[in-house]
């Protein structure tokens, strides 16, 4: 047992204290908290893998949403605020598409693997 482990209220002998030791420290989990709020939101998970396919301007994704085009530009707003969606501007058009960047790479990556996992019921079992 070591002296982390005797400092806690319950001692289990499972703590590994070199995983422990190399947590960061609270304050570095923001960014990746507000990235993750951001997709917590259906709609915008939804709209932002849209985009890692295809780039829209707000109406074809508002069409394709099923909802009015402000409601869709307040998403569009928040998913380019937190760095996964950027956009491109043709004459008086606006097109979003999902940033070239690794992290939206990532996110779009594990989200289709998790849409993959935790959706097999509804794809007829796959």
């Amino acid at each position: 047992m070591n002296e982390l482990e005797n400092s806690l209220p319950h001692t289990h002998g499972h703590l590994n204290s070199a995983a422990v030791a190399a947590l960061p420290k609270s304050s570095n989990f923001e960014q990746v908290s507000q990235v993750f709020k951001q997709l917590s939101d259906p709609v915008r998970c939804k709209i932002f893998l849209l985009l890692c396919h295809s780039e829209e301007c707000v109406i074809n994704i508002a069409s394709l949403m099923d909802m009015s085009s402000p409601a869709v530009a307040h998403h569009l707003r928040l998913l380019k605020f937190s760095g996964l969606v950027q956009t491109r501007r043709e004459g008086k058009e606006v097109f979003y598409r999902a940033a070239d960047s690794e992290l939206a790479q990532e996110l779009h990556h594990i989200i289709e693997r998790v849409m993959h996992l935790s959706c097999r019921d509804f794809q007829g079992g796959e």
